[in-house]
């Protein structure tokens, strides 16, 4: 007799007669090892396979829609919004990568497989900032964060000076780190104009040994940017800058830099990728106390996998590479983030003083717009409804408050349009 799609097989493939356990507890079929079925209390040799049942999906159990029309405008600053056709290629590769039958996340960082992934990386982002030859790519892990000990423990000694130019909160996190490991000459701050601004280059105060000049060039908190560089005035030192969230956002001049180094999760992948871009002859010359995984040269003998890297992350950063090359290269990638910048800030500005950005019109981030509202009792609502709207993480740090709109690389043109409108609209139901 043909059994039934719903039945179990056994042994004859006899189908088992439904019989219902004196309780809740009871389990009519279970097997005690194997090729042992309990019955009933009876026991019976047998062999036991499993005929697949048609599944019937309830309404609410139903899988969720794919593409955009399911997803948020997410404004945060980090870990922060990623392409959507970069998210949709990692979820097709994400069970067997190229017919590897493996995941990325499952596959040896030595194998050839591995080594093809971290290999085109930095080739695409070479060829995205036209990094020299003379210059070595690191992708390490740690965040930029750690990077703020790195850098002195390997490019100078305890006794010597680095200057630094603080424009925001983390320019100053990064002097307090380096205070353990060098001579750290703050030549200009920012912190009494509640970091709203960038020096005039000409009249920084360098130091004239300094090793190098350290600035932040775009500061995420408070939507600081640079839009030039300053000058090493020693002639033997150099610039290092910490680009994190605005990496790839512009063509930047590698060869302006000693050191260029950021966290991924903002513009350029997920968290826990740090990538720092570094000229070749700075390297080697690491204070004797520098633990081994802070040491640029062991990193850079090794091809970034002296250890296990973040397999995963370094993939999905290869993908956003891929994906900024297709759109035509950084100038192309600038020109978009213009236009957003534009059509956020002239909204503030033209909304006569009931949105207010408090930095400096001429070095307002591309990347982070802070801003506040006039009634400031009003903020909470705001961020409340916007989220209704899919709007998300608009929420100002924590240290300054507000709101602020990171608008990165990934963020489409529709999003911020979408900000734009619903900030009308919330002026108009609340001026």
């Amino acid at each position: 007799m043909a059994a039934s799609t719903n039945s179990f097989l056994v042994g004859n493939n006899n189908q088992i007669p439904s019989l219902k356990p004196k309780s809740t507890s009871q389990s009519l079929l279970h097997l005690a090892k194997p090729n042992t079925l309990h019955l009933a209390g009876k026991t019976k040799p047998a062999s036991v396979r499993c005929v697949s049942s048609p599944t019937q999906i309830q309404d609410g159990a139903r899988s969720a829609p794919t593409g955009s029309q399911d997803r948020v405008f997410n404004f945060a600053a980090g870990p922060a919004t990623l392409p959507e056709n970069v998210l949709l290629k990692a979820q097709a590769d994400l069970y067997n990568w190229r017919g590897s039958g493996m995941s990325v996340m499952e596959m040896s960082h030595r194998g050839k497989e591995f080594l093809s992934i971290i290999q085109k990386a930095e080739s695409d982002l070479r060829q995205l900032l036209e990094i020299p030859s003379e210059y070595s790519v690191l992708f390490l892990q740690g965040g930029a964060t750690t990077q703020f000990a790195g850098l002195p423990l390997n490019l100078c000694k305890p006794d010597d000076t680095v200057d630094f130019v603080v424009t925001g909160s983390w320019g100053d996190k990064a002097v307090k780190e380096a205070k353990k490991y060098c001579k750290t000459n703050v030549i200009w701050s920012g912190k009494s104009d509640k970091y709203t601004k960038v020096p005039s280059f000409d009249a920084l105060e360098q130091s004239p040994d300094a090793k190098y000049l350290h600035i932040c060039a775009n500061e995420t908190i408070h939507g600081v940017e640079f839009k030039d560089y300053p000058v090493v005035r020693n002639p033997n030192g150099f610039l290092v800058a910490d680009m994190s969230s605005n990496f790839c956002s512009k063509p930047v001049d590698v060869s302006k830099f000693g050191v260029i180094y950021g966290g991924a999760q903002k513009n350029v992948g997920p968290s826990g990728v740090t990538i720092v871009i570094i000229r070749k002859d700075l390297i080697g010359n690491a204070q004797e106390i520098t633990p081994v995984m802070l040491d640029y040269k062991i990193h850079d003998e090794n091809s970034s996998l002296y250890n296990t890297p973040p397999c995963f992350g370094i993939y999905m950063c290869g993908l956003v590479f891929e994906d900024l090359l297709a759109q035509g290269g950084l100038k192309e990638v600038e020109r978009k983030n213009q236009r957003k910048a534009d059509l956020l800030y002239n909204a503030i500005e033209e909304s006569k003083g009931f949105f207010k950005c408090p930095v400096e019109k001429s070095v307002r981030s591309l990347m982070n717009a802070p801003f506040t509202l006039e009634k400031s009792e009003l903020e909470g609502e705001f961020i409340k409804e916007a989220a209704k709207e899919k709007m998300v993480q608009l929420k100002g740090h924590r240290s300054v408050g507000g709101m602020r709109a990171s608008i990165y690389n990934a963020m489409p043109l529709a999003g911020v349009e979408k900000l734009v409108a619903f900030m009308k609209d919330f002026q108009a139901k609340h001026a």
